[in-house]
């Protein structure tokens, strides 16, 4: 009777989640759509542009499968109260943790896929597409400048940017590297800077604004007291980036990194040059909150079904307008730890890589008390 059962309730189940699946990930496909269209327009050939939109497809599900599974969720346990079958279940001898057995154990199965696809799959595909959008010719230089890391993609540069919003950037560190020995000759300093770039040209403009410039001694190199400072209100930098048209590899963004890479960044990220004990410290933090993130979001699929069947049974309504109310509602409260964690990144002191699992330990405890409470 519960093989029966359970199959009938997987089977709802799937028809509900696929639906939702299928709305969701197009929704939010929509950017990458737009992007297709505006790669293909220069005249891409289909075959390229259709690599590059099915390589944004597994960084889709990372965010539409949790969310589908929330709505199926919240569905199917509504429709099951409201229609009295879940009492008809009840009085033939199953409990409600039989009932929700093979809902939780599919759950869990794609929680273990998330977590193959968010620290294995979607960091490769989406490199590959920005390595596909450089051999295009189509990525904005703009973009080459990302925040919260060290770049060394620039002849002659070493470039770090704490903050970055659109084509403006704060908390700046250029260091000019020599060609012979790598070592820095000045280095530069900047509360604020704007990036512009005018399409065909072969360098990016960063005007830098509340600049100090450190000279030092070319006879003394590590003695700072002969270091010599520079202060100017403005400074502008031209980076040359027709050098990196005609390079193969692409640098990795935190975003492309596998499980791996990130485990190795957060263990030698205060190997970089120049950076000191608090700035490391800092960035270590950033790549923790990164990390911790891929396993929130891997483990979603199972929190929404245990907060799920007991939001769904409780709703007692079968209109999927109330269903979708309260996958906003839990969605929103699950995904705000995630915004609060990115803006407490730069202070290890409030250990904000472990916020995010608040919401998992409170929901799945709850979750799972409901459920008893239900029972």
């Amino acid at each position: 009777m519960l093989g029966r059962l359970g199959r009938y309730v997987l089977r709802d189940f799937a028809g509900l989640f696929g639906m939702a699946l299928l709305l969701v990930t197009f929704a939010m496909c929509l950017g990458a759509i737009y992007k297709a269209i505006d790669v293909l327009s220069r005249g891409i050939d289909v075959g390229t542009v259709l690599r590059f939109f099915l390589n944004n497809i597994p960084y889709t599900l990372s965010y539409s499968i949790p969310i589908s599974v929330l709505f199926a969720t919240l569905l199917l346990f509504g429709r099951l109260s409201a229609d009295s079958e879940l009492s008809a279940m009840k009085s033939g001898g199953l409990s409600l943790w039989q009932i929700a057995s093979p809902l939780i154990l599919m759950a869990l199965g794609l929680s273990v896929f998330c977590l193959v696809n968010n620290t294995l799959i979607y960091p490769n595909t989406q490199y590959a597409n920005r390595s596909l959008l450089k051999n295009m010719g189509v990525e904005d230089p703009v973009k080459l400048l990302d925040e919260g890391r060290f770049i060394r993609d620039f002849p002659g540069y070493m470039i770090y940017v704490g903050k970055k919003e659109g084509s403006q950037i704060e908390d700046l560190v250029f260091y000019e590297i020599s060609d012979e020995g790598g070592q820095i000759e000045r280095s530069i300093r900047a509360k604020t800077g704007t990036l512009s770039h005018r399409e065909g040209e072969s360098f990016l403009e960063v005007m830098l604004q509340s600049v100090r410039i450190e000279l030092p001694d070319p006879e003394h190199p590590d003695d700072a007291t002969k270091t010599h400072y520079i202060a100017a209100d403005q400074f502008p930098i031209q980076l040359d980036i027709s050098a990196m048209s005609e390079r193969e590899a692409v640098s990795k963004k935190r975003r492309n990194m596998t499980l791996a890479e990130l485990v190795y960044q957060i263990d030698h990220v205060g190997d970089v040059l120049g950076m000191g004990v608090e700035q490391a410290e800092q960035e270590r933090c950033r790549w923790r909150v990164h990390l911790h993130q891929r396993f929130y979001l891997a483990l979603a699929p199972l929190t929404f079904v245990l907060v799920g069947i007991p939001l769904g049974i409780q709703s007692h309504r079968r209109e999927s307008a109330a269903g979708m109310v309260l996958s906003l509602a839990v969605m929103f409260v699950y995904y705000l730890l995630i915004i609060v964690a990115d803006g407490l990144d730069t202070k290890p002191q409030w250990y904000p890589w472990l916020i995010p699992w608040i919401g998992t330990l409170a929901a799945q405890v709850g979750g799972l008390w409901m459920i008893r409470k239900l029972n």
